[in-house]
């Protein structure tokens, strides 16, 4: 056989589908980030359309060309002519997670756009750090937190954050939300196929411009077409000066990035079982590097490895479909086409993709976990759900020119008139700062200790304990700032669980012992 004829070719039809896969949820991505930069938060156009965005397709366009080049690799290394590229991409739960947990508190709580965006740079490139070293640490952190823990978390992020958006963007305006939601959905979750395999997602996008455009809902602005090269010496400038804004985010940028890791990990070891054998750590350095040229470019989301190789490789996509993406997304960011496309795709289409995302979120997090470990998911998916409470309670108090301040129990909350009027009122406010602190670490302890206590694991569970406790006094958890907390009521509670469990667990064979095979539901 002509060594040529079994490399994986330049471009073949299947990858027309890829492209559509590719380029469409990306650019859905994009226009949440342009909507909650320039729409909610007001940012000017020269950080949005200037630096942002830019910075971001600059790092996409990398990740999708490296992920090319593996592809073609192993196809060359293998013989083999069958290879697909890994899809590359804005991570969907990390780019909420940014937004809403840190750059959209730091925009409110200093009330400049230009250092929230250094913050957010800053926030992009420790987060490019944590994946890079996912590539050594991600296999052992993998085989010591439960997945139970892990998924519960990120279904609670997607779906207070997400699917909830998405619902209320498309009922805030039915008469294109749902006709658009009804078409998607046929595809999204009833598996219908237009002709020549054409997904319902992608009429559904399209369609629903068409049809905004023929009601009059929206007006194609062309005004932002343009050229726009980040400067990566103005980016540097403020990545440095972000740092020391960001520090008190770490215990939300971390777990993300901890999640963004592990979910590389697990697309790369579901394309292995596809029968594309890539290196699993080499495209988490890719990753955390790609993401860390984003953040030097001004880019504020982390980029990760997609779901949906199986899907790609059924459809015979190779590597054409993640080159010629890469290119487009690069270009559209470059060329400005983003402010184009900002005017015309409505919020209410933008919804359906996020509403779906959010869906195969939780879905995800029941079907890929013992139904034992329910209990575990339930639990992990609430703390998430104080980072939207207080951003909601925090955003509606401030009309009246009401501000939290870090307070002597060690949370930025109101004074103790201000939280017992709250009270009165029968809003739901007790605990939230202090579950706010860290969210999503405090989701991963809570179902990991779940978990252990389901699997009848006393002793993992006064480890977690333990590391609750650690996390604790230092301020990663449940508290505003970082420092050293010894005397913590959460520390000291930490600590008290993990005694009692070294004690019941020391009692397993005597005094203390489980029922067996029972079950809570």
């Amino acid at each position: 056989m002509d060594k040529n004829q079994a490399l994986v070719p330049w471009f073949r039809r299947g990858d027309i589908g890829g492209i559509t896969y590719l380029v469409t949820n990306n650019i859905v991505n994009y226009l949440i980030v342009i909507a909650t930069l320039s729409g909610v938060l007001k940012w000017p156009d020269k950080i949005v359309f200037g630096a942002v965005i830019p910075g971001m397709s600059i790092g996409l366009m990398l990740g999708c060309f490296y992920y090319a080049f593996m592809a073609r690799r192993l196809s060359k290394k293998e013989g083999r002519a069958d290879v697909t590229a890994l899809p590359s991409g804005v991570s969907t739960p990390a780019m909420f997670v940014f937004l809403y947990g840190v750059i959209m508190p730091l925009h409110y709580a200093l009330g400049d756009p230009e250092m929230a965006w250094s913050a957010g740079v800053a926030a992009c490139f420790i987060g490019g750090f944590v994946e890079f070293c996912g590539g050594i640490i991600g296999p052992w952190l993998k085989k010591r937190i439960p997945r139970a823990a892990l998924l519960g978390t990120v279904a609670g992020i997607g779906f207070i954050w997400m699917a909830t958006q998405g619902v209320f963007d498309i009922l805030g305006d039915p008469m294109i939300g749902l006709p658009v939601l009804f078409v998607a959905a046929l595809g999204l979750f009833g598996g219908y196929m237009f002709p020549k395999q054409v997904p319902p997602l992608v009429i559904a996008i399209v369609g629903g411009i068409v049809y905004a455009l023929c009601l009059g809902r929206i007006q194609p602005d062309f005004s932002g077409i343009g050229f726009y090269i980040p400067n990566p010496i103005n980016s540097i400038e403020h990545l440095i000066d972000g740092f020391a804004i960001v520090a008190p985010y770490l215990t939300i940028i971390i777990p993300v990035e901890i999640y963004n890791f592990i979910e590389t990990l697990d697309n790369v070891e579901a394309s292995n079982a596809a029968g594309d054998n890539y290196n699993v750590r080499e495209a988490q350095f890719a990753d955390g590097i790609c993401t860390m040229l984003s953040a030097l470019c001004g880019g504020v989301i982390p980029n990760t490895v997609w779901l949906g190789h199986a899907g790609l490789k059924k459809s015979e996509a190779g590597i054409g479909y993640s080159v010629i993406s890469g290119a487009i997304l690069g270009a559209t960011g470059i060329f400005g086409l983003f402010t184009f496309l900002n005017s015309v795709v409505p919020p209410a289409v933008c919804a359906i993709t996020f509403l779906w995302c959010a869906v195969v979120m939780v879905a995800q997090a029941f079907k890929d976990n013992d139904k034992k470990h329910y209990a575990a998911i339930a639990v992990a998916m609430v703390p998430p759900v104080a980072d939207y409470m207080y951003t909601q309670i925090t955003g509606a108090l401030s009309l009246a020119n009401l501000q939290t301040a870090m307070q002597a129990s060690g949370f930025n909350e109101y004074d103790a008139e201000i939280t017992q009027m709250i009270k009165d009122a029968g809003v739901m406010w007790n605990g939230v700062p202090a579950t706010k602190s860290g969210a999503i670490i405090i989701g991963i302890l809570l179902g990991t200790m779940v978990t252990f206590v389901i699997d009848k694991r006393l002793d993992k569970v006064a480890i977690t304990a333990l590391v609750g406790f650690v996390l604790s006094c230092f301020g990663f958890i449940h508290s505003a700032s970082l420092g050293f907390y010894p005397s913590s009521q959460f520390a000291i509670a930490y600590l008290l669980i993990a005694i009692l469990a070294f004690i019941f667990h020391g009692g397993r064979k005597s005094w203390f012992k489980a029922v067996e095979d029972f079950e809570y539901v």
